[in-house]
Protein backbone atom coordinates (compact mmCIF):
# COMPACT_ATOMS: atom_id res chain seq x y z
CA UNK A 1 0.00 0.00 0.00
CA UNK A 2 1.47 3.32 -1.06
CA UNK A 3 1.55 6.45 1.02
CA UNK A 4 1.55 9.98 -0.38
CA UNK A 5 3.49 13.08 0.58
CA UNK A 6 0.21 14.65 1.64
CA UNK A 7 -0.52 11.75 4.00
CA UNK A 8 2.95 11.99 5.54
CA UNK A 9 2.59 15.73 6.09
CA UNK A 10 -0.92 15.31 7.53
CA UNK A 11 0.23 12.64 10.01
CA UNK A 12 3.16 14.71 11.20
CA UNK A 13 1.19 17.94 11.54
CA UNK A 14 -1.65 16.15 13.36
CA UNK A 15 0.70 14.18 15.60
CA UNK A 16 2.88 17.15 16.55
CA UNK A 17 0.56 20.14 16.99
CA UNK A 18 1.92 23.39 15.59
CA UNK A 19 4.47 21.63 13.40
CA UNK A 20 5.09 22.41 9.75
CA UNK A 21 6.21 19.53 7.54
CA UNK A 22 7.28 18.84 3.99
CA UNK A 23 7.70 15.39 2.46
CA UNK A 24 9.63 14.40 -0.65
CA UNK A 25 9.55 11.05 -2.44
CA UNK A 26 13.16 9.95 -2.92
CA UNK A 27 12.18 7.11 -5.22
CA UNK A 28 9.93 4.13 -5.56
CA UNK A 29 7.12 5.65 -3.54
CA UNK A 30 8.46 4.13 -0.32
CA UNK A 31 11.72 6.06 0.26
CA UNK A 32 10.89 9.43 1.80
CA UNK A 33 12.50 12.54 3.23
CA UNK A 34 10.57 14.67 5.69
CA UNK A 35 11.57 18.09 6.95
CA UNK A 36 9.79 19.15 10.11
CA UNK A 37 9.87 22.40 12.08
CA UNK A 38 8.24 22.23 15.51
CA UNK A 39 8.45 24.05 18.81
CA UNK A 40 7.91 20.61 20.40
CA UNK A 41 11.52 19.80 19.48
CA UNK A 42 12.85 22.41 21.95
CA UNK A 43 15.14 20.70 24.47
CA UNK A 44 14.98 17.36 22.65
CA UNK A 45 17.99 15.50 21.27
CA UNK A 46 18.14 14.56 17.60
CA UNK A 47 17.31 10.95 18.53
CA UNK A 48 14.29 12.04 20.59
CA UNK A 49 13.03 14.23 17.75
CA UNK A 50 13.33 11.38 15.26
CA UNK A 51 11.62 8.97 17.65
CA UNK A 52 8.69 11.39 17.85
CA UNK A 53 8.30 11.23 14.06
CA UNK A 54 8.92 7.49 13.69
CA UNK A 55 6.25 6.80 16.32
CA UNK A 56 3.68 8.36 13.97
CA UNK A 57 4.51 5.84 11.23
CA UNK A 58 4.98 2.54 13.08
CA UNK A 59 2.04 1.04 11.20
CA UNK A 60 3.47 2.08 7.82
CA UNK A 61 7.09 0.97 8.18
CA UNK A 62 8.58 -2.44 7.44
CA UNK A 63 8.04 -5.19 8.41
CA UNK A 64 4.42 -4.31 9.25
CA UNK A 65 3.68 -2.59 5.96
CA UNK A 66 5.64 -1.72 2.86
CA UNK A 67 4.39 1.86 2.56
CA UNK A 68 7.59 3.35 4.00
CA UNK A 69 10.84 1.47 3.58
CA UNK A 70 13.07 4.43 4.47
CA UNK A 71 12.32 7.76 6.10
CA UNK A 72 15.08 10.36 6.21
CA UNK A 73 14.42 13.22 8.61
CA UNK A 74 15.50 16.80 9.13
CA UNK A 75 14.04 18.16 12.35
CA UNK A 76 14.40 21.74 13.57
CA UNK A 77 12.94 24.09 16.13
CA UNK A 78 11.56 27.35 14.75
CA UNK A 79 14.71 29.14 15.99
CA UNK A 80 16.98 26.64 14.24
CA UNK A 81 14.99 27.10 11.04
CA UNK A 82 15.24 30.89 11.30
CA UNK A 83 11.50 31.25 11.87
CA UNK A 84 11.64 32.60 15.40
Amino acid sequence: MAITAEEIVARIEAGIPGSKAQATDLGGGNHWRAEVVAAAFEGKSLVERHQMIYALFRDKMLPRDESIHALSLKTQTPAEAGQA
